[in-house]
């Protein structure tokens, strides 16, 4: 009978250490039986500063050192350049504006190059082309390219006359199209005319 009640006791003991493994927070329930209310998540927020003048790498630094680490920057001239050293490019614009904001979010830079001057406002890219062509004088042969469906047969001549390859499109701003503004896109080529950033068009 000893061993008995020894052996029932031990497998008393074991129930109860199996339960409190399943359960290593000590009771899953409150004590009406109901489970218990999770703990909200919190966005912890930090002091975003200014960033205008800085170059891009240096800010790029100064933000992650803040606790922002998801960074964007883009061309703030709109001429769909990509940002490939950042060394060589300065900061005109951001998003969001300085102020206390969540470290979560994304922090845009919009930035020229050292050389350059920053423009009154930060350019946007003209939205994507639907059925009706769009008025893309002045922007960039890359930026022109990438608002036209990616199935739309681009051609690209320089409107000098020179006779110039149209290489590096972000260099080149458009001064005509074919089919001009407004004109419908059933799928026909599209030509654009265009000279180089500096240069005036014929």
């Amino acid at each position: 009978m000893q061993i008995a009640r020894t052996a029932a006791a031990l497998a008393l003991a074991l129930l109860a250490t199996a339960a409190t493994a399943c359960d290593p927070v000590g009771g899953g329930t409150t004590g009406d039986g109901r489970a218990p209310a999770s703990t909200p998540a919190t966005t912890a927020s930090a002091d975003l500063p200014s960033f205008a003048g800085m170059g891009l790498q240096a800010a790029q630094d100064k933000a992650q050192s803040l606790g922002f680490y998801r960074l964007d920057s883009h061309d703030a001239l709109g001429r769909g350049r990509d940002q490939i050293w950042d060394r060589d490019w300065k900061i005109c614009f951001q998003r969001p504006a300085p102020g206390s904001r969540p470290a979560t979010g994304t922090v845009d830079f919009g930035a020229v190059k050292r050389e350059e001057s920053c423009p009154a406002r930060d350019a946007s890219p003209p939205a994507s082309a639907g059925a009706t062509m769009p008025d893309l004088t002045g922007t960039s042969v890359k930026v022109a390219r990438t608002t036209l469906t990616t199935s739309t047969g681009v051609t690209a001549e320089d409107a000098s006359g020179q006779d110039r390859f149209v290489l590096v499109e972000s260099n080149w701003k458009v001064c005509s199209q074919s089919p001009a503004a407004g004109g419908r896109l059933t799928g026909q080529p599209v030509v654009f005319k265009a000279v180089k950033f500096g240069e005036a068009c014929p």
